[in-house]
């Protein structure tokens, strides 16, 4: 089982996890942080509860052990590393574990969906929804994401000077992209984003997390309900049908429905700004970006900006269902592993000067969306929605700038998705 601090016992060599990010270098890493990968790629660190599981900071030992069917995601496990405490239910923690469309706590049941289950029940849940999110498919959704882009440019450039990025760009987009598929109406979106916000703060109490779940499964369970009664061609549509045909309950069907909102515009949402500010804070690669007429270019550019960027802080965290030999090391059956993203996606094994932004690399092998069966489900519209954004709002707005020094954005240094909570911008 994963080891446990006592309390007051001086624990020479293992440091306290996690270190969030320095205000004074909000793009990169927190030096404790960067520190951690100097320790090796695998090591025990200390976390809230006192317990010790493993970190692995290395890009090849993460996507190793991602696709290791020995680590489970089960999150009802006695030493699951879990980043907050739980609430009694088991309920209202979902992405809690930053792992985007894959990220959330089902203590053994069906609360949130197939993300907290192991194969073969977790393949099952998933084939259900995957369907939808198939490059194919996604691919014919692109004109009407660049349609729906340019209308909320039209309205931002109406806007008085400044305006926040995030209120009239960044969340609302990707918002409506996924309320139409998945088949909820998006002027519910201000109840959605608030609750979705509540189950991603780090500084939420588990009774708050577990309202804003309970608030959302009810929520989506009145919508399943009526899709059972007038069926359409959206994704809940056709999670009612598999629940007339016994194949899906109505609890799993709206839990679902929570965890494919959830992770469909939160993660993006934040991408959407903070690429948006970094790119603005390296204005030859921004204009790279806004001149070119390739579509490699621009699809380059998004690659290195989930590896540079990595906004899912708290780590893809897994327990040990035997014993694992990895690294030197020996992760004994039970014991908690947080695998950092942020680390594998600076490793100068595989990408060559990794704290330096350069949209010309090669980015594709980062861990931005996981790895192995779990990898985020979310990941071809959020690429294609990224893909349309950054050029577009840098060709139609080419004078976009922050309207206040970087120390003065308010990042989110209190939240499991990184990002800002507001982007004034003007121009």
């Amino acid at each position: 089982m994963t080891a446990t601090l006592e309390t007051g016992r001086t624990s020479a060599g293992i440091p306290d996890f996690p270190e969030p990010r320095s205000a004074r270098c909000p793009f990169d890493l927190s030096p404790k942080m960067r520190a951690l990968a100097a320790l090796g790629p695998v090591f025990r660190v200390r976390t809230w509860d006192g317990k010790a599981p493993w970190v692995v900071t290395s890009h090849a030992e993460q996507k190793a052990l991602l696709s290791d069917h020995r680590l489970s995601v089960d999150f009802a496990a006695p030493d699951f590393p879990s980043p907050v405490a739980h609430h009694g239910s088991g309920e209202g923690e979902a992405g809690a574990h930053g792992e985007g469309a894959e990220g959330g706590d089902s203590h053994g049941t069906t609360d949130l969906s197939f993300v907290g289950m192991d194969d073969p029940e977790h393949a099952r849940l998933r084939r259900m929804v995957s369907g939808v999110f198939t490059i194919k498919r996604v691919e014919a959704m692109r004109p009407a994401v660049q349609k729906m882009v340019d209308g909320f440019i039209d309205r931002l450039l109406d806007e008085p000077k400044p305006v926040d990025l995030v209120q009239a760009f960044s969340l609302p987009i990707p918002s409506l992209v996924i309320s139409e598929p998945l088949g909820v109406p998006y002027e519910h979106h201000e109840f959605f984003q608030a609750n979705s916000k509540t189950l991603v703060s780090l500084t939420a109490t588990p009774a708050e997390r577990h309202a804003a779940h309970t608030g959302l499964a009810e929520y989506l369970d009145r919508l399943v309900g009526e899709k059972l009664d007038n069926p359409g061609e959206d994704l809940l549509s056709r999670l009612a049908a598999q629940v007339e045909a016994g194949e899906l309950t109505r609890r799993e069907a709206a839990v679902m429905g929570v965890l494919l909102l959830l992770g469909g515009h939160e993660t993006t949402a934040n991408m959407i700004t903070l690429g948006t500010l970094l790119l603005l804070q390296h204005p030859e690669q921004a204009a790279r970006v806004r001149e070119s007429e390739d579509p490699k270019v621009v699809a380059d550019a998004v690659e290195e900006l989930l590896r540079f960027l990595a906004i899912a802080h708290l780590g893809r965290r897994r327990t040990a269902l035997a014993d694992i030999e990895i690294a030197g090391q020996t992760i004994r059956r039970g014991e908690g592993v947080i695998m950092l993203g942020e680390l594998a996606n600076r490793d100068p094994s595989v990408f060559p000067d990794p704290d330096r932004l350069d949209i010309t690399r090669d980015a594709r092998r980062h861990q931005a969306f996981g790895a192995g069966t779990h990898h985020c489900v979310g990941q071809p519209p959020a690429r294609m929605e990224l893909q349309v954004i950054y050029p577009t709002l840098l060709r139609r707005i080419p004078t976009l700038r922050p309207a206040s020094a970087l120390d003065q954005v308010p990042f989110k240094y209190d939240a499991v998705i990184y990002g800002a909570h507001e982007l004034q911008v003007t121009w």
